[in-house]
């Protein structure tokens, strides 16, 4: 019998239920509940410092309510936070191959294809609710339609269902349905946490700073208001005789608090209502200068600059670059690809092919600046040579993704063969007469020597002089040669002299000219 494979165990030893994963189990019951109770309303220095005290002790629940009634309100933070959290979940995200192997590939195109989902950069937007908050959760409810395991949905959970374990301040744990810490589920949930300042991520959300800067313009904006009230407009005064009864004092009053909307009032004869012009003297756009100063810091908190909030997309003479300041951006986009790649890649390749030693990854931020043409000249010197690297690398440094088989690919067009040049005649010569040195002339001299010429001829001159001695006559010796000349051996005689008269005529094709023209028929040429 096969040997059962043991069951997913998250890191901390707890054991995955794969039943689990399907269901949504952070939802509003018991105390889980929507209900906000507003603490922004009267907030006072006092009540402020209460609810952060009561999140350092370890109840959230304030403290969080706030931060969402804060960003409802202050519209400059609303707009710089909502910059900062949009700018970095429209981040380009790269999935990094453990390994050039076959499955380490497959893995990352695993991850790339739940990537390419279309509610990608609403749900990374909810996941970085942690840099206002400190902390936020996003449960997955999976699903395995697809006849794999996916994330069907990235859902937004209340961060007030949450808690900090009492014994660390760090581990989160969920109230359960009669408020007793419950551990988290296994594989169910992305726990983001951002921090301003190091220490406990409840003490590290920006918000925490943020809440006192919007107490001071509460304050201020309500000291605005009824300031524009009053300003330029006249002082009312009413005047009214020593024997006015109090009904008739009753009705002067009410006739000067009604004058400025009804811009007419009734009084008894013998009372008086004076408009004295206002006159004030020093600056009167404190109250401005002051809001404008708070958004300033808060601008800096979140965004890193004011630049962009506060003077357009050029501060002075400096360029900024964008929204958020490039290293406030690259922090916020490590620490949303760290999460990521703890809480979702991983799940979903345990889940989907089982553990690995090396997980594919996550690199969230703006792509590298790469010289194609300085980066290809140099694979074209450094390869050669020896030098070792990984196709899929180049691939990630290009931004191309992984090729897939059944794709059809690029491939370099096809290129005509080259059509050699006709052969030059000294090629032919050459050809024809190998040997080195010299020209072809030259060559064929030494050619006939080493191919045994006496040989050849010796026994033809031969047969001559034995004709010319048997002749009695001149006459009768050339009336005998054409015999004589009939029955000689001369067929190596012929083919040498034939392959020499060749490679004659070629060379002198090149610049030397040998015979006098095309062989007359019946000759050898």
């Amino acid at each position: 019998m096969a040997e059962k494979k043991p069951g997913l165990v998250w890191p901390d030893g707890t054991p995955l239920r794969r039943e689990t994963l399907k269901e949504e189990v952070a939802t509003v019951t018991g105390v889980r509940t929507i209900l906000s109770g507003h603490p922004a309303q009267g907030l006072t220095p006092q009540r402020l410092a209460a609810v952060l005290r009561e999140a350092e002790d370890g109840d959230p629940t304030r403290q969080m309510e706030l931060a969402e009634e804060i960003e409802e309100r202050f519209l400059h933070y609303q707009g710089v936070i909502g910059t900062r959290k949009r700018q970095v979940s429209q981040l380009p995200i790269t999935v990094i191959a453990a390994a050039d192997d076959a499955q380490s590939v497959a893995d990352a195109d695993l991850v790339r294809e739940f990537l390419s989902r279309d509610t990608l950069q609403s749900e990374l937007f909810d996941i970085l609710d942690a840099v206002g908050k400190g902390w936020s959760f996003t449960e997955i409810v999976w699903s395995t339609g697809s006849g794999r395991w996916m994330p069907e949905r990235l859902e937004w959970r209340d961060p007030r269902w949450f808690r900090p374990d009492p014994a660390d301040g760090r581990t989160p744990r969920m109230l359960g349905e009669g408020g007793a810490l419950e551990p988290l589920a296994p594989y169910k949930f992305i726990v983001h946490t951002t921090a301003a300042k190091s220490g406990l991520p409840l003490r590290g959300g920006l918000i925490r700073g943020i809440a006192w800067w919007y107490l001071f313009l509460a304050f201020d904006i309500s000291d605005w208001v009824q300031f524009l009230e009053r300003y330029g407009q006249p002082i009312r005064i009413g005047k009214y005789g020593r024997g006015a009864t109090a009904d008739e004092q009753a009705t002067l009053l009410r006739a000067v608090r009604n004058i400025a909307a009804d811009a007419g009032a009734i009084i008894p004869e013998g009372m008086l209502i004076e408009l004295v012009e206002a006159k004030i003297s020093g600056s009167i756009d404190a109250f401005e200068r002051f809001a404008g100063f708070a958004n300033g810091e808060v601008s800096k908190a979140v965004l890193g600059q004011t630049g962009t909030t506060e003077n357009g997309p050029y501060a002075g003479t400096a360029r900024v670059h964008d929204e958020v300041r490039g290293d406030i951006e690259r922090a916020d986009a490590g620490l949303l690809a760290s999460t990521l790649n703890r809480d979702l890649a991983r799940p979903l390749i345990d889940l989907n092919v089982g553990p690995r030693k090396a997980y594919p990854r996550l690199q969230i931020g703006r792509p590298e600046e790469v010289d194609v043409a300085t980066m290809a000249d140099a694979l074209n010197k450094l390869v050669p040579v020896g030098l070792k690297v990984q196709m899929s690398e180049v691939r990630d440094k290009l931004g191309f993704a992984d090729p897939d088989p059944k794709s059809e690919l690029l491939a370099p067009a096809a290129q005509p063969q080259p059509v050699p040049p006709p052969a030059s005649a000294a090629a032919i010569a050459a050809a024809a007469l190998p040997g080195e040195g010299g020209d072809a002339i030259e060559r064929l001299a030494d050619q006939v020597v080493d191919a045994g010429w006496e040989e050849m001829t010796d026994p033809l001159i031969k047969e001559i002089e034995r004709l010319a001695a048997a002749s009695a006559s001149a006459e009768a010796f050339l009336a005998a040669l054409p015999g004589l000349a009939a029955a000689m051996p001369v067929d190596t005689l012929a083919t040498s002299l034939g392959r020499c008269l060749f490679a004659a005529r070629a060379a002198g094709a090149g610049g030397l000219d040998i015979g006098n023209g095309p062989a007359e028929p019946g000759h050898a040429g």
